[in-house]
């Protein structure tokens, strides 16, 4: 009888439920509508449709209509497969705000809001930073005020966004790069650098390879030529290269009266420019992987990506000549410009003002004099720095995958190499010092507090640059200087177009990286196209297509070099110790002089037909010449 009762109470549950199961499913969402939240006036862009539980004959008779304010448009039919996502393209117009709707054919429907902009309001966050930050010589208010202009344009501008934007600039989009696990990698990298930086100068080993270094380096300009050789040698990754020659020379280069200005200046055109044409370095991998993506679809174009990079190095101006300068300064002992006062001051004032004061205890850390009264032995600070450096490279090794060395670098994890070898070398500066009673491990654990607190400011920087290269990148800022010039282009005026577009945008949003990704795959099919629409590019034009790719890259780096929003520059300013806008406003000379040059005198000859080698020649001729008549010694004669 139990069991009776026990069925009748099921089907009464089951009849009150289906109803309610029914409910539920009409209400789940069975498809998605993706439009980007932000568009430029009366360009078009694409709305993606994403099943996500939905049957084929459901998917029959989908449309998407469009409502521009009160207005509306009528709806576009697609074809909506059950598994794959369907794209169609739309243009708003300057009315400002968009409602787009997509619904099924049994009424179930969802939405996306789009807001169109202005093209050019794109430009004006980054604008407002970086111009504040060369007028006020403060970058993080600067920064700031870049990031909640941004984020008011894409809220819109009211009252209420006016302090809203202020709010969600600090706990949406500043909290949001902080927890980008690879920007985490970098913060953590650079407090361990710092602290490992500050254990070797404690225990004694930084003065014993001063002491070391002192007796071929022992003055100013084989001081220089030593950061630029360490720069070359340490060429596999710039992060890596920036912190730890930066850090690691910082004290010899005080002690020989170079000035932080020209120690950030070697170091960041050093990095950067190594890290982008050595054919195993971090870059390579992800460079290649975009010249792969961009290639992808062109008919007719059968280079593999790696053979177009490796064609492409000889068309590299800016890099190659950025290195070759670099070297010519250290070498010459002449300067111009902002750096030429930069070091005569510092030469004047017996060294730069941080190396001559010892008022602030937050910069004892890294003061090598702190351990004078240790045994000054170089082995503790040189052994870690090896391992910091070795176990980068075992690093990539183990996370690359594939059968070569060019395989393994191109799919290495380059950040988590940055952690291992960071941990592994404050643990081998640890273990050093303790083991020989230098430090006790409570002096050790204080010493490597004190150098990871000094990179707290840097660091409040740099996670201010990457909050507003996000937004940036939402405000499509790299694609509308994409659009400005594209339209009237000829094979020869591809490659300086490119370089100068790419620097544009690196130095507006301050990433090489990010600009390489956006510009690349737009301008790759642009060159293809203009040399031959019907896929039949001639064998003696494809230095056109090496050109461009190359112009893509190293444009990238100029801008980057140029610009204070730029997380290498950050970077650069950080391990020498030098006020940041000080760094800035000293090596854009250098920068736009090399530009130049790598412009006129390389890729628009090139472009024009002159051999590679040739304009490489004539460009390092102009930078000597340069150099000679416009630069003075900075040091007297020793």
């Amino acid at each position: 009888m139990r069991k009776k009762n026990d069925k009748k109470t099921c089907c009464l549950w089951l009849v009150l439920l289906l109803p309610m199961m029914a409910l539920a499913d009409t209400n789940t969402i069975r498809f998605e509508l993706q439009a980007p939240e932000i568009v430029h006036s009366g360009e078009e862009f694409t709305v993606s449709i994403k099943p996500v539980k939905i049957t084929p004959a459901q998917a029959q008779g989908a449309s998407v209509s469009l409502r521009h304010g009160s207005s509306a448009v009528p709806g576009k039919v697609v074809k909506l497969s059950a598994h794959d996502v369907t794209d169609t393209s739309y243009v708003v117009g300057t009315g400002g705000h968009a409602v787009l709707i997509a619904e099924l054919a049994d009424g179930t429907a969802v939405s996306a809001d789009v807001r169109a902009i202005p093209g050019w309001l794109s430009l004006v966050p980054p604008l407002i930073a970086i111009g504040l930050a060369l007028w006020l010589k403060t970058v993080i208010p600067s920064l700031f005020l870049g990031l909640w202009a941004g984020v008011m344009i894409q809220n819109g501008f009211t009252v209420s966004s006016f302090f809203g934007s202020a709010l969600e600039s600090f706990s949406v989009r500043i909290h949001g790069v902080m927890t980008d696990p690879d920007h985490v990698s970098i913060i953590l990298f650079s407090c361990m650098i710092g602290g490992l930086v500050s254990i070797i100068s404690r225990n004694g080993g930084m003065l014993g390879v001063i002491n070391v270094v002192i007796r071929w380096a022992n003055t100013a300009r084989r001081g220089q030529l030593s950061v630029w050789f360490l720069g070359l040698c340490i060429f596999f990754d710039d992060y890596t290269n920036t912190m730890v020659v930066g850090n690691s020379v910082r004290s010899v280069t005080d002690k020989l009266k170079i000035s932080r200005q020209k120690l950030a200046y070697l170091v960041d055109s050093t990095a950067a420019p190594v890290a982008c044409v050595a054919v195993m370095t971090t870059w390579i991998g992800y460079e290649v992987s975009l010249i792969d993506a961009a290639s992808a679809g062109l008919e007719g174009f059968t280079e593999s990506a790696y053979t177009v990079f490796l064609n492409s190095l000889a068309y590299s101006f800016y890099p190659f000549l950025a290195i070759f300068f670099v070297y010519l300064v250290a070498s010459s002992g002449r300067d111009f410009g902002p750096m030429l006062k930069a070091e005569q001051l510092s030469y004047l004032n017996d060294g730069p003002p941080l190396a001559a004061s010892n008022k602030s205890s937050s910069h004892d850390a890294l003061n090598p004099m702190v351990g004078a009264e240790l045994p000054t032995r170089a082995i503790n600070a040189v052994l870690p720095i090896l391992v910091l450096v070795f176990s980068c490279m075992a690093g990539l090794y183990v996370t690359g995958e594939g059968d070569s060395i060019r395989d393994i670098m191109s799919t290495a994890d380059a950040y988590k190499s940055l952690m291992w070898s960071s941990f592994a070398a404050v643990a081998a500066a640890l273990l050093l010092t303790v083991a020989q009673g230098l430090l006790t491990l409570e002096e050790v654990v204080d010493a490597w507090t004190q150098g990871a607190l000094i990179m707290v400011a840097p660091m409040i920087i740099l996670i201010l640059a990457w909050a507003l290269s996000d937004v940036t990148s939402i405000l499509h800022t790299a694609d509308y200087l994409v659009r400005l010039g594209g339209d009237s282009l000829t094979p020869a005026s591809i490659p300086a177009w490119t370089f100068v577009l790419s620097a544009a945008a690196a130095f507006a949003t301050g990433s090489s990286w990010g600009v390489m990704a956006i510009v690349l795959p737009l301008i790759l099919p642009v060159a293809w196209a203009v040399l031959g629409a019907d896929g039949t590019v001639a064998a003696d034009s494809m230095h056109i297509i090496y050109s461009t790719v190359a112009c893509v890259l190293a444009g990238s780096v100029w801008g980057d070099h140029c610009s204070p929003i730029s997380d290498t520059t950050v970077l650069s300013s950080m391990a020498s110790g030098c006020d940041h806008i000080e760094h800035v406003r000293t090596q854009i000379p250098y920068a736009m002089t090399v530009g130049g040059v790598a412009l006129f005198g390389g890729i628009i000859p090139s472009a024009l037909g002159v051999p590679w080698w040739l304009a490489m020649a004539l460009c390092a001729l102009f930078l000597i010449l340069i150099l000679r008549f416009f630069g003075r010694p900075a040091y007297e004669p020793s």
